[in-house]
């Protein structure tokens, strides 16, 4: 029942070319850090990645992108990453871009075993062509299937060996129907602790969809647009 691994590097061995990987997160928020550097550093390639968004240039995905790592994109929101621009109009990126609430909901069905659901968010667009459509109280939706990977990959605030895990704020938005959508979780945390010491409660992915954990370090949680008012 012991799940830990001892760092990023160990928990990432398997990962092998041509994989199909999850990875949590919303935006630069609640990414997996540690995990993705060791990815970039095992020069691992031909990935297909499913994420809300492929990180900057410099940060999150972004660094896989510039190491041409990534075979294909399936996300949401891809606007902060001119790397990925560059490599979606030259043909070097295949790219599904998914309506959000989709994204997240077909990462649900994939860890609930959901095979598919209807959904009336696409219909009539690039996103329903060629899918199937039915109507429900009169109105159209599109069919839309369970997406599932060979490993998710998932930060959280907390976790314990056993791999309960509790997220924090806002990095609670794709890190928990992922967490359930893999093959075999990873899961990153900021604070590691021993069994009991997290209230129930408020677990928020039980440690049975969780195979290995580990503390990660040097965390720089990046803000991707810094508002502030005048005064």
């Amino acid at each position: 029942m012991n799940k830990i691994v001892n760092n990023a590097q160990e928990a990432i061995a398997d990962i092998h070319d041509g994989m199909t990987l999850m990875l949590g997160g919303f935006g630069l928020c609640g990414i997996p850090e540690n995990a993705i550097a060791a990815l970039v550093k095992s020069g691992v390639k031909e990935l297909t990645c499913i994420s809300n968004n492929a990180g900057v240039d410099d940060f999150g995905l972004g660094l896989l992108l510039q190491q041409k790592q990534i075979k294909k994109m399936i996300s949401s929101y891809v606007g902060e990453n001119a790397e990925f621009e560059r490599q979606l109009l030259n043909g070097e990126l295949e790219v599904d871009l998914i309506p959000q609430g989709s994204l997240a909901e077909r990462c649900r069905a994939g860890g609930a075993g959901i095979p598919a659901f209807y959904t009336p968010a696409g219909y009539g667009t690039e996103v329903g062509e060629g899918k199937e459509v039915r109507v429900f109280d009169g109105k159209p939706h599109i069919l839309e299937t369970a997406l599932k990977a060979d490993f998710a990959i998932v930060k959280a605030w907390k976790g314990d060996r056993l791999g309960n895990l509790i997220y924090k704020g806002t990095a609670r938005n794709f890190n928990p129907p992922m967490a359930m959508a893999g093959r075999v979780t990873i899961a990153e945390v900021e604070h590691l602790v021993e069994p009991g010491e997290l209230d129930p409660n408020y677990i928020h992915t039980p440690g049975i969809f969780v195979q290995r954990i580990f503390e990660g370090k040097d965390y720089e949680k990046r803000i991707e647009q810094r508002t502030l008012r005048t005064r």
